[in-house]
């Protein structure tokens, strides 16, 4: 049996509840609208002293604690995110602190909604280079911060939360992240972005400046997205002359449930396999793989030496799947 790569998983959600019902009392939608075009019921909303970095340590504690790894023994600590505190210092440079892993150095990956498993498929790279690292990967997001609340097209479909996990090794080619297929597309950002605040020198001001807020085309996102994310799970899978008879389970980003329905449908995955949990969380960004991984773990749908599936898409373009043993 090959050795674990992922050591323990924790996750964080804020305690406020947004449903759809209270949707309709802030901006012109339906319940039905919703759940019929996203797949979501319900989102987690972050309240005072609930920034990013803060969900993003509670989550990592939790991974620690079922770890048994100290905050001292980590080695270095990665945060999947668009929605750091601050721009500087790096969220994870603010996790450190608040966890008191004071031998880590610390930084942050800036993918979208890919943020987790850009992160994690790092961290395989960190570890099988120094077999004794330990490291603290987190996907965490408060996205509630990021939307304009009155454009229906947006502020419905997501939510704030945390995932992480503690990783080490040593590893070899039967154990860690067996094969990573990530990929990125610049030329297509306009379709899914967010401004930075306005900055203080005019000539570098953008005129269509959002103030910071999701803006996304929906159904050209939705094209691209169904069929990257399959491509990059089909590629996966045929590299390692694997089926998805030979996977435990598939966890792909939470963003939609049409995505995830047509990405099923496209994949034959059968639905005992596909793990989906959008309904009560809707899209945490770099969070989504990282919650939902830390429930099947805990609700103990994964065994040692199981494979997993992760494939996810985000702005930037970026996008991508890996298959992880367990």
């Amino acid at each position: 049996m090959s050795n674990p790569f992922i050591l323990g998983t924790g996750s964080f959600l804020p305690e406020k509840t947004v449903t759809n019902v209270d949707l309709e009392k802030m901006v012109d939608t339906s319940d039905e609208w919703i759940t019929t075009r996203t797949g979501i019921k319900a989102r987690r909303i972050a309240g005072p002293g609930e920034e990013t970095s803060a969900l993003a340590a509670k989550a990592a504690l939790k991974a620690m604690n079922m770890a048994e790894i100290p905050p001292k023994e980590l080695d270095l600590i990665i945060v999947g995110t668009i929605t750091s505190d601050m721009s500087m210092p790096s969220c994870a440079c603010l996790v450190q602190e608040k966890i008191g892993a004071a031998n880590a150095y610390a930084f942050d990956i800036n993918a979208a909604c890919c943020g987790y498993l850009y992160s994690l498929d790092c961290a395989d790279s960190y570890v099988r280079r120094n077999p004794k690292m330990k490291i603290l990967v987190v996907g965490a997001e408060t996205l509630s911060s990021r939307v304009n609340w009155q454009d229906r097209n947006t502020c419905v479909l997501f939510g704030d939360g945390a995932g992480a996990c503690v990783v080490g090794g040593p590893l070899t080619n039967n154990s860690g992240v067996i094969y990573s297929k990530l990929r990125s597309d610049g030329s297509l950002a306009h379709l899914l972005s967010m401004d930075s605040a306005k900055g203080m020198n005019p000539d570098l001001n953008n005129a269509n400046n959002t103030d910071s807020c999701i803006q996304m085309a929906g159904r050209d996102v939705f094209k691209f997205a169904v069929r990257a994310m399959g491509e990059a799970a089909q590629d996966v899978l045929e590299h390692e002359e694997l089926s998805l008879e030979d996977i435990k389970l598939v966890i792909p980003h939470q963003a939609n449930i049409r995505i995830l329905k047509s990405l099923s449908e496209r994949l034959a995955i059968p639905e005992e396999k596909l793990y989906v949990n959008i309904d009560k969380y809707g899209n945490t960004s770099a969070a989504t793989i990282a919650i939902a991984l830390d429930e099947a773990n805990r609700a103990g749908r994964l065994e040692r030496g199981d494979l997993i599936l992760f494939c996810a898409f985000g702005g930037g373009f970026t996008w991508g799947a890996s298959i992880v043993r367990w």
